[in-house]
């Protein structure tokens, strides 16, 4: 066997992938904090921005240490390119406005993110592209009923938030491709490392890189990574990729990039004028957690997986949702999809309702109360008061979210100790 060729397991591209350093050069990644970068002519500089050279000009669209991460990220989802993004919320954003406009129409799950939620619902109608929301248990005439001929893409989460619905994926994939349209997936919870949706046809992923990617509670950040698989000219529907960019005198960015043209668009058109851009020393702190990821997943999963057995055996419990538990509805996807673990994330509901729910919260002593999920230590929140509060009882009925649902992020610290945590808090009801 010939292991010149081999590919790194992914295990081995947390830690090696990125940057690379050459002869002489920091080991690990530097920060380069500086908003500009030095040319010896003017030419050069005009080149750069005119697209016809690549190169570090301005933080705002590329630096050294967010390319690094970027490319990190791209080998680990098995992407052609990557964009770090400020925030989450504004890798969603600019992964749908890059190729809808006003007069489009999307098509979007349900079951997401109540941020997501309310920027599709809102802001995006706001900016005039309609939205339709399908349960993400549609099946395959479901999904076809909802498309229009300006459908532009599919959106949904692998694992949604808080709901913990699985994906069909392959299901998802084939209808938007049939409609000549790309699916969008937010793969924040499972991480590449559980789950790699452009294997089952994906289009587009994006994360909030703020939960498991960082790991650390420490910064905030999103990421879009583009397959760089989907044939935007063949289509037909995209003229933002296929016709002239009289900003770049002209420019198609189809012929002109090829398999890149979308997140090349996304970097050159929307963070060039939206600016949501990170900073060098958060995509540092990014690339730190990333390095330990496939280690923390790991543990993650065990551990959640212990207390929901925990959990489905008490009788204190009124339900239990953890697509890892054979009695789950997405137990048999999950398999599938996330054939690993799922994530840390487990919601359940209390005997009591929302105010035994809000006793157990303040009961707890190990895990903390806290508008976050999904890092290494072990929170947990009420989603239905906090993160989807803006959402009306039919709208969170929509989404999967009942009065009492709770939503544990586990931790990586020892198991044993975040469940005598839950029994003695389950004990002061």
């Amino acid at each position: 066997m010939n292991n010149n060729n081999r590919e790194w397991h992914i295990y081995t591209k947390c830690i090696q992938e990125g940057w690379k350093p050459k002869n002489g050069e920091p080991r690990v990644l530097p920060i380069v904090q500086s908003t500009t970068f030095k040319y010896e002519s003017s030419e050069t500089m005009g080149d750069l921005f005119d697209l016809k050279i690549s190169g570090d000009f301005y933080t705002r669209l590329s630096n050294p240490t967010t390319n690094a991460v970027e490319a990190k990220i791209a080998a680990l989802e098995g992407g052609i390119g990557a964009l770090l993004t400020s925030s989450g919320q504004a890798a969603s954003l600019m992964s749908v406005i890059n190729i809808a406009q006003s007069g489009d129409h999307i098509i979007s799950t349900a079951e997401i993110y109540g941020g997501t939620f309310n920027l599709f619902e809102k802001t995006i109608r706001q900016m005039g592209i309609d939205v339709t929301f399908i349960s993400v248990d549609s099946d395959e005439k479901e999904i076809e009923a909802a498309f229009r001929p300006n459908t532009k893409l599919v959106f949904a989460e692998t694992l949604s938030n808080p709901g913990l619905c699985v994906l069909d994926i392959e299901l998802f994939a084939k209808v938007a491709h049939k409609h000549g349209v790309p699916l969008i997936v937010d793969n924040t919870f499972p991480t590449p490392i559980n789950c790699r949706p452009i294997e089952f046809g994906a289009d587009i992923v994006v994360h909030s890189t703020s939960k498991y990617l960082d790991g650390h509670a420490t910064a905030l950040g999103g990421v879009i990574v583009d397959s760089g698989n989907f044939d935007w000219a063949a289509s037909g529907k995209f003229p933002g990729l296929t016709t002239p960019d009289e900003t770049y005198h002209g420019l198609i960015y189809t012929e002109s990039f090829g398999r890149v043209a979308y997140i090349t668009k996304c970097r050159t058109h929307l963070m060039r004028d939206l600016g949501a851009a990170p900073s060098p020393t958060n995509a540092f702190y990014l690339s730190q957690g990333i390095d330990t990821l496939h280690l923390r997943m790991e543990r993650h999963c065990y551990n959640a997986q212990r207390i929901a057995e925990f959990l489905e055996n008490d009788g204190r419990i009124a339900w239990v949702n953890y697509p890892g538990l054979k009695s789950n509805k997405y137990y048999d996807l999950a398999k599938k999809y996330m054939p690993n673990g799922t994530s840390g994330v487990i919601s359940f509901g209390i005997k009591g309702g929302r105010k035994a729910a809000t006793r157990f919260m303040d009961s707890l002593k190990l895990a903390a109360v806290v508008t976050h999920v999904a890092d290494l230590r072990t929170c947990v929140l009420h989603p239905a008061s906090t993160t989807h509060r803006q959402l009306s009882d039919e709208q969170l009925e929509a989404v999967g979210i009942t009065p009492d649902l709770i939503r544990f992020s586990v931790g990586i610290e020892h198991v044993d100790d975040i469940i005598a945590d839950i029994d003695q808090a389950l004990s002061n009801l």
